[in-house]
């Protein structure tokens, strides 16, 4: 029955991920029909992003009072009108009307799914969970690659996505019992994998009545989850963009080479579920956000198309493990008694990156030229690896100061 369940979960997920990759690359085709300025998308995905960040901060309230079943179920009902509507729109004023339904309804279904696995499942699917998300971001930009090129016509694919999203609508309502009763039988405790590090909070602080913000290292952390997030939906906003206008590739070419960027991310996240049990959560970060920087500097050298494909690819694979692993590794980072609030804040920052940073580009970008996309990648990534470095070097010194601390007690 639980399996059942996270099957349901895990398709909830790939729902999940197939309306973010659309509007990046379905925009070359729908700026030209609606003859809407480039900045137009930057401002189209500041509201759905917005939208996830207010359903993000309420539903805490809506799970405890509904349920984790109901509200996935409403949630997803909301994502597949919404995308119903974007085919149905006349013009970007009604898009922007369908972008807050889009992005409540996913935010409610982020926060619900990675509380509920990471509370009834063992840690390892936190990493595939993310990785079906990239399962669905990847089938996204397919789908709508199909429809622009053979139809020329982006209605029609997110008409197809809609279709996809109201099927799962069907599913969850079926099995709504099943979450009810998942959750009685199952109340298995959560241990540490044999590769996760060990919880370095300072017991000095965890003694004492001390706001979460001000623990040492939470704002690090968070500026961390801001560009992480950033560097994530810039690429898939603007990387179709950058393919068409810099390196002379047509919409359909783009949106497939945008896919595999998200392929990356999925084929990287599947992996790590299985990494996680031999190699722990900080190695895999660094590992990761130095394939990304990699990746970022083939795009930013002036080499043939087929680079920047290779460019996608890799930053896609660099970042597939970060965002899971900065999630799982927070307790051990913050301590237990913080984690809950932590996490939201990071959570509620790494919508903020997603909401602001791609449209900051965007409207640099209109000021200038989109090919400044590949500098802006690495100039974002550099600081989400500092970041983190810096925050690695914060908590080796707290393992220290426990461990004195902890002598001087004992003696």
């Amino acid at each position: 029955m639980a399996t059942f369940l996270l099957i349901i979960i895990y398709l909830a997920f790939i729902s999940l991920g197939l309306p973010d990759s659309l509007l990046g690359v379905a925009w070359p085709v729908m700026q030209t029909d609606l003859s809407a300025p480039l900045e137009t998308a930057g401002y189209l995905f500041m509201a759905i992003a917005g939208s996830t960040i207010i359903s993000s901060l309420i539903s805490g309230r809506l799970l405890k009072r509904f349920g984790t079943g109901n509200v996935t179920f409403v949630s997803c009902l909301l994502t597949a009108c919404a995308l119903l509507g974007f085919h149905f729109s006349p013009s970007v004023i009604w898009l922007f009307v369908c972008a807050i339904p889009l992005g409540l309804g996913a935010g409610a279904v982020d926060a619900g799914l990675n509380d509920y696995v990471a509370t009834h499942y063992k840690a390892h699917h936190m990493s595939w969970l993310h990785c079906f998300w990239g399962v669905g971001a990847t089938l996204g930009p397919v789908i709508m690659a199909q429809f622009i090129s053979g139809q020329h016509s982006w209605n029609n694919g997110y008409l197809a996505i809609a279709g996809m999203q109201f099927l799962l609508v069907i599913i969850l309502l079926l099995t709504l019992p099943l979450w009810n009763k998942v959750t009685k039988k199952n109340h298995t405790d959560l241990n540490q994998q044999p590769g996760d590090t060990k919880d370095v909070t300072n017991h000095l602080e965890d003694g004492m009545n001390i706001k979460p913000l001000q623990i040492k290292g939470v704002k690090l952390a968070m500026l961390s989850f801001l560009f992480y997030c950033g560097v994530e939906a810039t690429m898939g906003l603007w990387g179709s963009s950058f393919l068409v206008n810099v390196k002379d590739l047509n919409a359909a070419v783009a949106a497939q080479w945008v896919s595999l960027y998200y392929g990356g991310i999925t084929i990287g996240r599947f992996i790590t579920g299985f990494i996680t049990f031999k190699m722990n959560n900080l190695t895999l970060i660094r590992i990761g956000q130095f394939i990304a920087l990699t990746g970022a500097v083939l795009l930013f050298l002036p080499f043939p198309p087929v680079f920047s494909l290779i460019g996608f690819i890799m930053v896609g694979l660099g970042l597939a493990p970060i965002f899971p692993c900065m999630l799982h590794e927070t307790p051990a980072r913050f301590g237990k008694k913080h984690s809950q609030t932590i996490m939201g804040y990071q959570m509620a920052i790494a919508y903020t990156g997603s909401t602001f940073i791609p449209p900051l580009l965007g409207f640099i970008a209109s000021k200038s030229s989109i090919g400044i996309f590949p500098f802006c990648i690495v100039v974002f990534v550099v600081v989400m690896l500092f970041s983190s470095e810096k925050l690695n070097q914060l908590m080796k010194k707290k393992v220290i100061i426990n461990k004195n601390t902890s002598s001087t007690v004992s003696s």
